[in-house]
């Protein structure tokens, strides 16, 4: 699994101290859990790795060569978003799930050697991943293709039917909260789905607590 259990752990023991004005302070809900926005994203080392390096990635590296770890392996993946570009958002949104979750499931220890490591899209091109490569690739999916990053979210959540935590992208389209899930096949609104309880969530300028209402 992805996200350690040790990571939750540390943002509950976090979320006891919020005052209750914290919690009040927008009202918003995932899952049915009240969420506090935050913004000292230093808390996400691994995250702001991600961002950093995926700027670093998209840039130019001169001739391609396909057998060596360059922009090379963006170049299908860039394909494909200019190839849905002129397409409406729901197809859009179906599309890039569905991309995204035809790569291989493989565990960070077997591919970085870590219990957790969170990859950038052009590592999760060439590896394949878990769970939060494939909520990254997508949410970094929508950002090429002009979708506003703050509509955007990493949600790390509990799910209760495999006792274990997991993590989705979730993207705020037509005043509904659409999930974009490796283990869902299709892209459902986050009420319809009652299993997972959501601890926090990431995105390039803040991050958010979620607790029960």
């Amino acid at each position: 699994m992805l996200f350690r259990m040790g990571l939750i752990t540390t943002l509950l023991l976090i979320s006891i101290s919020f005052s209750a004005a914290a919690l009040n302070n927008r009202p918003n809900a995932l899952f049915g859990y009240k969420e506090s926005p935050r913004s000292n994203l230093n808390l996400f080392p691994q995250w702001l790795s991600v961002l950093e390096q995926h700027i670093k990635e998209m840039a130019p590296e001169g001739q391609c060569d396909a057998r060596i770890f360059n922009r090379c392996h963006l170049r299908e993946w860039l394909s494909f978003l200019h190839s849905i570009s002129q397409l409406n958002v729901n197809e859009q949104i179906r599309k890039i799930n569905n991309y995204a979750n035809n790569r291989e499931y493989i565990l960070d220890i077997e591919n970085y050697g870590l219990n957790d490591y969170w990859a950038t899209p052009k590592q999760f091109l060439i590896n394949n991943g878990d769970c939060e490569d494939y909520a990254i690739i997508k949410m970094m999916s929508f950002k090429q293709l002009g979708f506003d990053v703050n509509t955007m979210r990493v949600v790390v959540v509990q799910d209760t039917n495999q006792k274990t935590a997991h993590a989705v992208m979730s993207i705020d389209i037509h005043g509904d909260v659409l999930i974009l899930d490796n283990q869902i096949e299709e892209v459902i609104s986050h009420r319809e789905i009652f299993h997972y309880v959501p601890v926090y969530s990431v995105n390039e300028n803040s991050w958010w607590m979620h607790l029960p209402d």
